[in-house]
C-alpha cells in the first residue's frame, strides 16, 4: 500500500473524530473571543483613560499576559492558579478557555485602543456639544465607526486564537491536535495523521484568511 493509498484510508477512518476535536477547536476558539472582546473593551478604554491608576492596572494586564507565553499561562492557571482559588482541580476546557481568552483580550485592548483613537478628536467633542455625557458619546458615536474599523482585525485575532487551541492538547482538551493525538496512539499512524491534523487546520485557516480579505475589502469599499 503506497502513502496516498494509507493516508486515505487513515483519514476514512480518523474522520469522525477528528471532526469532533475540530468542532470543539471552533466552540473553544468562539467562546474564547467573545470573553476576549469584552475583556479588550473593558481594558481598551482602562488604557485611555485619563485616570492613572486604571491606566496603571490596564498596563500591568497587558505587560503580564503579553510578556508571557500562551503555554505558560495555559499550564499555570490549570494546574497552580485555578486550583489554589477554587480548592480543586477544573476541567480542562474551562481552564484552557479562560486562559485562551484572558491571552486574546490582551492583544485585543490595543485594537480596541487603536480603533478609538483613530477616530478624530472632534467627533467627541462634537458629541459633548449636543449634550451627550462621555459614556454617550462613545457609545452612540465613537464606537460604532471605530469598531467598523476594527473587524478584520477581530478576524484575525479569532484565527490566531483558533490555531491557539492547538496548545491545549498539553492539559487534556480534545480538540483537534489532541483527537489526532489520540488517534496515532492506538494505530501508529503518526505521519498520516498529523497530516490530515495539518492539512484541516490550514483548510480552515485558508476559510477564515479569505473571509477577513472580503470584509476588508468591503470595508474599504464603504
Amino acid at each position: 500500500m503506497n502513502f496516498i493509498e494509507s493516508l486515505y484510508d487513515v483519514f476514512l477512518d480518523s474522520l469522525p473524530i477528528l471532526l469532533h476535536g475540530a468542532a470543539k477547536t471552533f466552540q473553544l476558539a468562539v467562546l474564547s473571543l467573545i470573553a476576549a472582546t469584552i475583556l479588550g473593551l473593558v481594558f481598551g478604554m482602562l488604557r485611555i483613560s485619563t485616570n492613572k491608576m486604571l491606566r496603571f492596572i490596564a498596563h500591568i494586564y497587558l505587560s503580564v499576559i503579553r510578556g508571557t507565553p500562551l503555554y505558560v499561562q495555559l499550564v499555570f492557571s490549570y494546574f497552580a492558579l485555578l486550583p489554589a482559588i477554587f480548592g480543586q482541580s477544573i476541567d480542562p476546557f474551562t481552564a484552557g478557555a479562560l486562559a485562551l481568552s484572558l491571552n486574546a483580550g490582551a492583544y485585543l485592548v490595543e485594537i480596541f485602543r487603536g480603533g478609538i483613537e483613530s477616530i478624530d478628536k472632534g467627533q467627541m467633542e462634537a458629541g459633548r456639544a449636543i449634550g451627550f455625557t462621555h459614556f454617550q458619546t462613545m457609545r452612540y458615536i465613537i464606537l460604532p465607526q471605530a469598531i467598523k474599523r476594527m473587524v478584520p482585525s477581530f478576524v484575525n485575532q479569532f484565527i490566531i486564537t483558533l490555531k491557539d487551541t492547538s496548545l491545549l492538547s498539553a492539559i487534556g482538551v480534545m480538540e483537534l491536535m489532541y483527537s489526532g493525538q489520540t488517534i496515532y496512539s492506538v494505530n501508529f499512524k503518526t505521519f498520516e495523521v498529523l497530516t490530515i491534523v495539518a492539512f484541516m487546520y490550514w483548510a480552515i485557516v485558508t476559510l477564515l484568511t479569505s473571509v477577513a480579505n472580503w470584509i476588508e475589502r468591503r470595508m474599504a469599499q464603504s
